[in-house]
């Protein structure tokens, strides 16, 4: 079982985001069979297999085992992965070509080269997964609070002048038969937390991850 799984197939693409096939194949992180799912989702047996040949047939789950049970053979089935993203590939009509245009401080070119990275690490993966060998990448994530817009744009430009002198040093254009790689770099606001609501004064105050409500932790 992969981690992530990236799913390019248009087909197999609708078949995931069903609602029910999507309880399916969460279920199946771990091996069940049609009996035990139709258990947990709430749903007759011969109505989860609908739902598992589907999946089946879009490469989503796989067989691990068949147990003969009497006169019947229980075929128990796993997902494919733990989790499962949609490439740009699934919709490629008309979707973001980060060749398109270049704005290093547009939003919707890093939604594009976002898009671009999911589509070509998820071959990536497919590729090394097929060849049983492992994938070589590297990736930073954390977060950076600035004073000011100003002290923002001199970090950015601080860093564009940075990444280039690491690329001239590193980079080979001799053509001796090195390995390309892609690198991105990319800089946004970090999602804001929900602001936890004020408790009325005769309510008891809750206590949550971000501390005590109503204390303005957090916020």
């Amino acid at each position: 079982m992969l981690d992530i799984e990236v799913i390019e197939d248009p087909a197999a693409a609708e078949a995931s985001l069903d609602p029910i096939r999507t309880r399916i194949l969460q279920e199946l992180a771990e091996p069940g069979s049609a009996t035990q799912l139709a258990a947990k989702v709430g749903l007759p047996r011969q109505k989860v297999n609908y739902h598992l040949k589907a999946l089946e047939r879009h490469g989503l789950v796989e067989l691990v085992e068949e147990r003969r049970k009497g006169n019947v053979t229980e075929r128990v089935l796993q997902a494919t992965a733990a989790s499962y993203l949609i490439s740009p590939a699934a919709l490629a009509s008309v979707a973001p070509d980060p060749h398109r245009f270049a704005d290093r401080f547009s939003a919707f070119w890093l939604l594009a080269l976002a898009g671009r990275m999911v589509q070509e690490v998820g071959k990536l993966i497919a590729g090394a997964a097929a060849a049983r060998q492992k994938l070589a990448t590297f990736a930073i994530d954390g977060e950076i609070t600035f004073r000011t817009a100003a002290d923002r744009a001199a970090f950015a430009e601080e860093l564009g002048v940075a990444v280039t002198r690491l690329v001239d040093k590193y980079h080979d254009d001799g053509g001796a038969g090195g390995r390309k790689h892609r690198l991105v770099v990319a800089l946004h606001p970090a999602l804001k937390e929900p602001a936890l609501k004020e408790p009325a004064p005769d309510e008891p105050r809750k206590t949550t991850p971000f501390g005590e409500q109503g204390t303005g932790a957090g916020q």
